[in-house]
């Protein structure tokens, strides 16, 4: 039983390893995001203050929305925020999703995000860029 668990531990890590932060994920965060959601994404970043209203906690966003209501928002912006669609591809737009999760993660005890791992896991196992083919060259750039 000992050596399944850590089979099972050594699965978890080396599949959360592949889905782990990148340069470019961070690029864009820091490029995009930053100002208004913070270094932490508690939305506290150096634009914060002078807007109307907080840019919400990413914390807090992950416990009442799901990964597509998530990516959603990115792509298509809410209130002060604006759409990245235009400005983002789709696997951009994907790894920001995954940054808002990475970052809600940060100062939380252990118990509360291990409930979301699996959901992690299962989101970051699919291969996303041949599912919805993120990164093709769009009927237009064929041309």
């Amino acid at each position: 039983m000992k050596r399944l668990s850590v089979h099972c531990g050594l699965v978890l890590i080396v599949l959360l390893a592949g889905c782990g932060r990148n340069e470019r994920m961070d690029t864009v965060y820091t490029q995009r995001c930053l100002n208004c959601h913070g270094v932490s994404g508690r939305g506290d970043g150096p634009m914060a203050a002078s807007l109307p209203v907080a840019p919400p906690d990413f914390r807090q966003t992950v416990e009442k929305k799901g990964n597509p209501q998530i990516r959603r928002l990115i792509a298509d912006g809410k209130g002060l925020m604006p759409a990245f669609e235009p400005a983002l591809s789709a696997s951009e737009i994907n790894d920001m999703l995954q940054m808002v999760r990475f970052l809600s993660r940060e100062g939380r005890q252990i118990s509360w995000w291990e409930k979301f791992d699996a959901l992690v896991v299962a989101h970051c196992s699919i291969p996303w860029e041949a599912v919805l083919g993120y990164d093709e060259p769009s009927a237009e750039k064929k041309l």
